[in-house]
C-alpha cells in the first residue's frame, strides 16, 4: 500500500495537530494521527442537505449556515437541495477552506466556486449570535463528542442549543451531524422544546457500511405536523 502524503497542516488553537493526507483518490483529514474524515465516506453529510430541505418546504428560497466546511459534501448537498438559497459556511480555520479551493476541490464539485456561497473564517457561533436562518446544518467537529477543539462542545450543551434555536427562523429547521448516536444530547434538545427526530445514515451512501447518526430539530408551531 503507498504511503500517505502530507497536503497540508495546520495546529489548532488547542495545540493538535490536523493534517491534510492524500494516497490515490482518498483524501483524510486527521487529527494528532486519528481519522476524522475521509473522501471514501460522505453519505451522511449528503443526507443532511434533503433532510433539511424536506422540513422546511414553505420556504421557496431559504436562507440556509452550515458549521463546518469539511471537505465540502455537506456544502454540495445544500446546494443540490436548495435551489436558489442563500448559503453561508462558517470555517474556524482558514487552512481547511484553502484546502477546499485547492486539493479538495473537485471531490464535492467546487462548491465555494458557486455564487450562492459565503464563507465566513470565524466560529459558527459568532454568526448564530448575530443572524437568522431558515436552516442550520450543523457539521462540527464528531458532532457532539468534541475531537477536535474543546470548544466545539459548547454548541452542544443546553446554552448552545438555545442560541441555535433562537437563530432559526418561525418554523425553521436544525440539522446536527454526529458520528453516532447521543442520547444525552437527544435529551438536551427535547428539553429545549424542540420536536427531535433521529436517523441513522449509511456513511458511504449505501446499505450496509457504517451508520453516522442525524438529528433533525424543529420549534413547535401550531398547525404543523410533529417531525417526531
Amino acid at each position: 500500500m503507498k504511503p500517505l502524503e502530507t497536503v497540508g497542516y495546520v495546529t489548532t488553537r488547542d495545540g493538535h495537530d490536523l493534517t491534510l493526507y492524500h494516497r490515490d483518490d482518498d483524501y483524510q483529514i486527521r487529527l494528532n494521527g486519528l481519522e476524522l474524515m475521509t473522501s471514501r465516506a460522505h453519505g451522511s453529510e449528503e443526507a443532511m442537505g434533503v433532510l433539511a430541505r424536506e422540513a422546511i418546504p414553505h420556504v421557496p428560497v431559504p436562507r440556509v449556515l452550515i458549521g463546518g466546511l469539511g471537505m465540502g459534501f455537506t456544502l454540495r448537498a445544500a446546494l443540490d437541495a436548495f435551489d436558489g438559497a442563500e448559503i453561508v459556511v462558517a470555517e474556524v480555520f482558514p487552512e481547511v477552506v484553502t484546502w477546499n479551493r485547492g486539493p479538495l476541490a473537485h471531490l464535492a464539485g467546487h462548491p465555494l466556486d458557486d455564487p450562492r456561497v459565503h464563507v465566513e473564517e470565524t466560529d459558527v457561533t459568532h454568526l448564530l449570535e448575530k443572524e437568522s436562518f431558515d436552516a442550520i446544518l450543523l457539521d462540527v467537529d464528531n458532532g457532539p463528542t468534541a475531537f477536535t477543539l474543546e470548544s466545539n462542545g459548547d454548541l452542544y450543551t443546553a446554552a448552545g442549543i438555545e442560541h441555535l434555536a433562537a437563530a432559526l427562523t418561525p418554523g425553521g429547521a436544525l440539522v446536527v451531524w454526529s458520528t453516532d448516536e447521543a442520547p444525552n444530547f437527544e435529551r438536551r434538545l427535547h428539553n429545549a422544546g424542540l420536536e427531535v427526530r433521529r436517523e441513522d445514515v449509511p456513511a458511504c451512501g449505501r446499505d450496509g457500511g457504517p451508520l453516522h447518526t442525524l438529528y433533525l430539530a424543529k420549534l413547535a408551531v401550531i398547525g404543523e405536523t410533529s417531525c417526531t
